[in-house]
């Protein structure tokens, strides 16, 4: 391991990096940027299946940070990658992801670390710290989700009285009619032996996820990733929504209080139509460590005012 820590940019390159066999035939990617005698902190990345950006360093000042970020199962540069239609989804839960967490942090030989990740990442990171407070320094999210049951049935139809033309286009995709199963007609489609069928059912569903998120000015951000990263993502999604991600509902926010005073610091946006804020109020209601700030300018993606607030945490918990 490298012990030349780099300059404190977000753009420095990762000093360490490798693969970690986490057991079911899975590799998972993860690298390390920043000082290596920094506090340590670990990026949950999103999506589920969208991969580490490596962009999420942002939200640290890696001259006092040893951040770590990895790619979850079957995404990005983790194999076996979801890309290939042949690869299977069934190791490939919440709780084996918890696990590999778990894994990653005694390969790092790392004691106890802060936690980031927002939209799926903070899902995987509060189901992560309610089974391991112990692990945990603190906690920064911004977008904050739960994947409850009715979270999902919100983005993939309630929100769609926004976007009635977007909508419409995602049903018509699914095969079903409005009041149908949609996520998991979708888990089925892109399943489908007929790579045309699979093409177009990533194809709907990442129109979708860039309709629910157009009005926050940031173009089409999700059918812009590589065709690869495309389909890895969408049939993670719907593998992990048309499952409810595993997690009993609502369990998530109920068992908040198992991280009492753990200090959390929730950023989420007032315009996110696609999670609404009232998810991040119950969730702070329920987590006496927990302080949340609504952005009133913002939506899911964030901006400029919510990464501001993001470092403003990290700086102080650096401290």
């Amino acid at each position: 391991m490298s012990v030349s820590p780099p300059p404190p940019s977000a753009e420095a390159e990762p000093y360490d990096c490798g693969m970690l066999d986490v057991g079911d035939g899975h590799r998972i990617y993860w690298e390390v940027r920043g000082d290596p005698r920094g506090k340590p902190a670990v990026v949950v990345h999103g999506g589920p299946g969208s991969g580490c950006s490596p962009r999420a360093p942002r939200a640290f000042d890696l001259g006092r940070y040893r951040v770590v970020l990895f790619d979850q199962r079957n995404c990005g540069r983790s194999t076996p990658h979801a890309a290939d239609p042949s690869v299977s989804l069934l190791h490939n839960t919440t709780d084996h992801l918890v696990a590999d967490m778990e894994r990653l942090r005694h390969h790092l030989g790392i004691g106890r670390w802060l936690l980031y990740g927002g939209s799926w990442g903070s899902t995987l990171l509060l189901a992560y710290a309610e089974r391991h407070p112990e692990r945990v320094t603190e906690i920064v999210v911004p977008s904050v989700t739960t994947t409850r049951r009715s979270e999902i049935d919100w983005l993939y139809r309630g929100v769609g009285r926004f976007f009635p033309e977007a909508w419409d286009r995602f049903v018509t995709g699914s095969g079903t009619g409005p009041d149908g199963d949609l996520v998991g007609a979708y888990a089925r489609l892109v399943e489908d032996p007929d790579p045309v069928v699979r093409t177009r059912a990533v194809a709907d569903w990442l129109a979708w996820e860039d309709a629910v998120v157009s009005a926050e000015g940031m173009g089409a951000p999700y059918a812009a990733r590589p065709s690869a990263g495309q389909t890895a993502m969408v049939r993670i999604c719907a593998w992990y929504f048309s499952h409810g991600a595993w997690l009993e509902e609502g369990a998530l926010i109920r068992d908040a209080h198992r991280l009492g005073t753990l200090p959390g610091e929730l950023v989420h946006g007032r315009l996110d139509l696609g999670g609404p804020v009232h998810t991040a109020w119950e969730l702070a209601r329920n987590w006496p460590g927990a302080r949340l700030s609504v952005v009133e300018s913002a939506g899911h993606l964030g901006g400029a005012e919510t990464l501001r607030l993001v470092r403003a945490a990290t700086d102080r918990f650096a401290a």
